[in-house]
Formats: C-alpha cells, sequence, structure tokens
C-alpha cells in the first residue's frame, strides 16, 4: 500500500488549506484513517482519526478547525485546515489501519505545512 499525500504550503495566520492523500498498491481493507503531524523537536500527534464507522476523533487544539474527509471511490483521504494558526506548523502524514487490530500500519511521506506572517 501506497500512501502519498499532496496540497501542503505556506499560509498566513487565519488562512486555509486543504491535504490530500491518495492510497494506491492493490485491495486493502481500511479499519482506521488519519491524520497526524510533527513539527520540529516534538513527538508525531494526530489531528484528526476516522474509523471505517465514521467515528471521527479531533483533539481540543483542532476542534472546530479541522475536518477530516474521504472519498472511498479516489481512494483518497482529505484534511480541510481552517482558521489556521502558527502552531499547526508541521510536518502532516496521512496514515491507514489495514488490520482488525495494530493500529495504523501504512504511512505517508509527510506534505509541510508551514503557517507564518
Amino acid at each position: 500500500v501506497l500512501l502519498v499525500e499532496s496540497g501542503g504550503g505556506l499560509v498566513q495566520p487565519g488562512g486555509s488549506l486543504n491535504v490530500s492523500c491518495v492510497a494506491s498498491g492493490g485491495t486493502f481493507d481500511i479499519y482506521g484513517m488519519g491524520w497526524y503531524r510533527q513539527a520540529p523537536g516534538t513527538k508525531r500527534e494526530p489531528v484528526a482519526v476516522m474509523s471505517s464507522a465514521g467515528h471521527v476523533y479531533y483533539p481540543d487544539s483542532v476542534k472546530g478547525r479541522f475536518t477530516i474527509s474521504r472519498d472511498k471511490a479516489k481512494n483518497t483521504l482529505y484534511l480541510q485546515m481552517d482558521n489556521l494558526k502558527l502552531e499547526d506548523t508541521g510536518v502532516y502524514y496521512c496514515a491507514i489501519q489495514s488490520q482488525r487490530v495494530g493500529g495504523f500500519d501504512y504511512w505517508g511521506q509527510g506534505t509541510q505545512v508551514t503557517v507564518s506572517l
């Protein structure tokens, strides 16, 4: 399974970005999918996680500003980010869980999001 993110870039505070993640590589099940981010010197943290049943988790830091969605027909996962803040800067990774248990087992290479004046 190959995950490829795109859509990152430079944006001013208060702006918006939509990042995408296309999955390819044959037939696979998806039990969960999500977006994580990692800022320099910090641990990778989840910013949006969605189960195959559609249940969604957002940490308080992004709740109300970020929206995760999926287009099954296109095998694409999206993250809409609005009202971006300086602290949203980081590398954003998409991930999928292809097994019923065990957590996320496939990760993309990441796309840089920079929020700056």
